[in-house]
């Protein structure tokens, strides 16, 4: 075969970059390569006998990637599925129990073994791989302590995945989910615990198959990641579907890891209203990255990132020299510093996101401000330009007949519809000023998260302990020290120390306590953004609905107004036969100019009421232009 020069998985595993297991990308790097391998040996009737991280050798493909290969075969050899063999071969910590039993506790027993245990050697595999330690671990260590190593092993409930003693002659604590250290999102993590339950499995008929194994880890692999956002919550979400999925069924996977309802999901995607139809593929969804997500809106509370604190795992160095000791506790150390960059970096990634999100919640709220303050405006422009006129004063001079009180009524509540659209306007003005005066806000905040080097400063501690961490691998092959050399292995100690302090001061006070105090402003924003929103929904309607009541009352003062018209036509007619009346004792108008008023107010009002009609075909587009997201 090819020469691998990158190392095995083990050596990958035991980086201190890696002392929490791998990221996600590399992890399905690896469950491909080694799923693929197994699939090959199954093909050709193959049992390996000794899958481990050490036989996983990696090598950098043409364009970078890594590439893991199954190796030593010195254990393997020909069975067929319904095949049974009785030698025993591996190591121990990835053993099947029932092989461990025999191998390691020397205990004599008649059983054979079949294929299914290299299911089980790929279990405790996939789990160090995913999380950097070992499933079982006894108190005292797996070589240490092997009747309890044995004992993790048989008893474990079914559904558990790791077992572990914390103390000595202590309870068996047992987890049915991967550590909140591991890398892998929670979306990946639903695929895969259920996997590793069911072939860590000692009893062969509960254990699955390699047939439900391939079937099983295949679905993972075809599956696509889709990035979401909660910003609401302000959690960054990994969910794995198929292409051919459904929105609805995308949609639904939110739900499990949201816990936001399909019907409460809005989505925006780099800025723009995301329309999702239930019944299309999700592949009309963009394609997103951790650093372009769909933004997901709901009315949840900010919980934020849940994470271990870093310094909890920092051990401590022994007083005196002790090369092996000082090279475990400096790579314990520079493991756990590590995961503090790593975690430092998602939360100030996490804050850039809803900040990022917020400014696009701020442009759509404005768009819809400007949108309802046009047609507030143009409707109350009509409606003030027909009322502004001599006209109405006229109607107040007519004769008192019950037709010219009824449009005089109806001109009143003109009146008073183009009052309330002047405050609506007034009310949507206001808002735009306060979603500029939060957008503002925003700016300021994003420029003080681009202005942050906590980041650069964790990289440098790394930097420095990473040098010493490094001498001291050299020195734990020697022997000893001599004296020189011993005073400056002691003063590396403190220094590396120092640098530890100093990086974990940096994390807490420059990383989480920002990020913490970032969700607490970030909650009070939400809360203006929904109550915004709310308000901007109820003067939306108040203008859909002034506008709707002045058509209507714009209709009746017209049929009025041409009812009155063509009975002063009807006068006029009567007036010329008949004998001229007497003098009134005040003045009144003449028919004529009666007739030509009526005539000039009902084509007012027919143009006043086209200009509503148009309002009307306006909102009735607005309404079905997608809705601001719930926030």
């Amino acid at each position: 075969m090819e020469y691998c020069s990158s190392g095995s998985l083990l050596s990958v595993l035991e980086s201190p970059e890696n002392a929490f297991g791998l990221p996600e990308d590399e992890f399905l790097v690896v469950l491909r390569c080694v799923v693929a391998g197994m699939n090959h040996l199954r093909e050709n009737g193959i049992v390996h006998r000794d899958i481990k991280p050490g036989n996983i050798m990696r090598l950098v493909g043409e364009e970078g990637q890594s590439i893991y290969k199954l190796t030593d075969f010195g254990a393997a050899r020909e069975l067929d599925d319904d095949e049974k063999f009785v030698s025993v071969y591996g190591t121990e910590e990835y053993l099947h129990p029932d092989m461990y039993e025999r191998a390691v506790l020397r205990k004599p027993q008649q059983k054979a073994f079949g294929v299914t245990v290299d299911l089980w050697s790929i279990g405790v595999t996939l789990y160090h791989a995913a999380t950097g330690s070992l499933p079982f671990i006894p108190f005292g260590g797996p070589r240490r302590n092997k009747e309890i190593m044995y004992r993790i092993t048989t008893e474990k409930p079914a559904g558990a995945i790791a077992g572990a003693q914390r103390r000595e002659n202590g309870p068996l604590e047992w987890s049915y989910t991967l550590p909140i250290t591991c890398q892998l999102s929670l979306g990946l993590q639903s695929q895969l615990v259920p996997i590793l339950a069911n072939i860590l499995e000692v009893e062969q008929a509960k254990c699955w198959g390699f047939d439900q194994f391939f079937a099983e880890t295949s679905d993972i692999l075809q599956r696509v990641v889709i990035h979401v956002f909660s910003l609401s919550q302000a959690v960054l979400h990994h969910v794995y579907i198929h292409a051919h999925n459904t929105i609805a069924i995308f949609q639904e996977a939110v739900h499990k890891q949201t816990s936001v309802a399909p019907r409460h999901q809005e989505y925006l995607f780099e800025g723009h209203l995301c329309v999702l139809e239930p019944s299309i593929s999700a592949q009309h969804i963009a394609h997103t990255t951790a650093s372009s997500p769909l933004t997901l809106f709901s009315t949840a509370i900010p919980k934020g990132l849940a994470f271990r604190d870093p310094a909890l795992d920092v051990p401590k160095f022994v007083p005196k020299v002790d090369l092996q000791a000082d090279y475990n506790t400096a790579k314990g150390v520079l493991g756990a510093g590590y995961q503090a960059l790593r975690l430092a970096r998602v939360l100030l990634d996490g804050q850039e996101l809803m900040l990022r999100g917020l400014h696009w919640v701020m442009e759509v709220l404005q768009a819809t401000c400007r949108r309802t303050l046009e047609v507030a405006r143009t409707s109350l422009l009509y409606l003030s330009s027909s009322l502004g006129t001599e006209r109405s004063s006229s109607v107040a001079g007519m004769p008192e007949i019950q037709e010219l009180k009824v449009a005089a009524e109806l001109r009143s509540r003109l009146r008073t519809l183009a009052e309330v659209l002047s405050r609506c306007s007034q009310n949507i003005t206001e808002t735009q000023e306060s979603l500029s005066s939060l957008s503002q806000e925003l700016v300021k905040s994003r420029d003080q998260v681009h202005e942050d080097r906590s980041i650069q400063q964790i990289q440098c501690c790394l930097d420095k302990m990473n040098f010493i961490y490094k001498q001291f691998k050299k020195s734990r092959m020697r022997p000893g020290l001599g004296y020189n050399e011993e005073q400056i292995h002691k003063l590396d100690k403190m220094n590396f120390s120092h640098l530890a302090k100093r990086l974990l001061q940096v994390f807490q006070e420059e990383c989480v306590q920002k990020y913490q105090a970032s969700l607490v402003t970030h909650g009070k924003r939400m809360r203006v953004v929904h109550e915004t929103r709310n308000h901007l929904r109820l003067v939306g309607c108040s203008v859909a609905a002034c506008n709707t009541e002045a058509q209507g009352v714009q209709e009746s003062l017209s049929k009025i107004l041409e009812e009155l018209s063509h009975q002063l036509l009807q006068d006029r007619a009567k007036g010329a036969q008949a004998s001229p009346p007497p003098i009134a004792p005040y003045p009144s108008p003449t028919p004529k100019d009666l007739l030509l008023h009526m005539q000039e107010l009902c084509e007012g009002m027919k143009l006043l009421a086209s200009d509503l009609l148009d309002n009307n075909r306006i909102i009735e587009r607005l309404n079905r232009v997608p809705a601001a997201p719930d926030v």
